[in-house]
């Protein structure tokens, strides 16, 4: 895409989504960021005109609320923007064990890394199928090839999903010249280990096992002009999905769920 489009990303006040917002604006891309804090979107939007002197619209929402998730669809066109590409970042995930949160917590986990995308790209993805072009990135997981293992219990299905659901939608809207990836990163620098309690935990990782937002965030974008549905970033983690995607059940479960262990918040 050479000529200016519109990017809206959701979950742009850090990490993964700040990255993104700033490779497409140094691209020369406009931009829609979307949040529940206001100000670090509006920090991140003063920054970015500042550099590249693209226009960025903030919108706070809480992908958590349908309503919400809904409303920012009427807020978009009330505003006349019709964006031209996606990136389904917003996300999170709950540490303990299924029984030791409230279904409401599972309920709105669901809506913002199920739900939320899911409605956006309904949304969205007719006015990129009439203009002939679009572009959107559901960011999954590399445990979306996993068997699932104690805590974090619905993570697995829900990047697993997107990666079905990237897979489908590209298959439906690629001749259209819609590219949709799925992007399956491993341990990446951000705010995400703090939102869930992990903080300690990731610092014991080799730092070999961890990759910048940065590198992710050039490594699917690049995907996905290239018209790729799948992107796994890193090398460490193209072995690791590949051991999970060719090992038998029976070998690599259990290696994944004695891994897995010092992940989960013990109760």
């Amino acid at each position: 895409m050479t000529a200016a489009k519109t990017f809206l990303i959701t979950g742009a006040s850090s990490g993964i989504g700040a990255q993104f917002a700033k490779s497409y604006a140094a691209r020369g891309h406009h931009l829609i960021l979307v949040a529940r804090r206001l100000e670090r979107l509006q920090a991140l939007a003063a920054e970015i005109t500042a550099q590249q002197g693209v226009t960025v619209t903030c919108l706070d929402a809480d992908l958590s609320d349908r309503s919400q998730t809904n409303a920012l669809l009427d807020r978009l066109k009330a505003l006349n923007l019709q964006p031209d590409g996606l990136i389904n970042n917003a996300g999170y995930s709950l540490a303990h064990t299924f029984a030791a949160t409230t279904a409401q917590q599972q309920v709105d986990f669901i809506e913002v890394c199920v739900t939320a995308p899911t409605i956006l790209a309904h949304g969205l993805l007719p006015h990129m199928l009439a203009q002939g072009a679009g572009r959107i990135i559901n960011v999954s997981s590399m445990v979306a090839f996993s068997p699932g293992a104690t805590g974090h219990t619905l993570y697995p299905a829900a990047k697993a999903y997107m990666l079905k659901f990237s897979r489908s939608l590209a298959a439906e809207a690629a001749a259209k010249g819609v590219h949709v990836t799925a992007l399956c990163p491993g341990s990446t620098e951000s705010e995400f280990q703090h939102s869930n309690g992990m903080d300690a935990v990731l610092k014991t990782n080799p730092a070999r096992f961890v990759q910048t937002a940065e590198a992710v965030v050039e490594a699917a974008i690049r995907a996905n002009e290239a018209g790729r549905e799948v992107i796994v970033t890193g090398l460490i983690n193209k072995i690791a999905v590949a051991a999970m995607t060719l090992l038998p059940d029976g070998l690599i479960t259990p290696l994944i769920r004695w891994g897995a262990q010092k992940y989960q918040i013990k109760e």
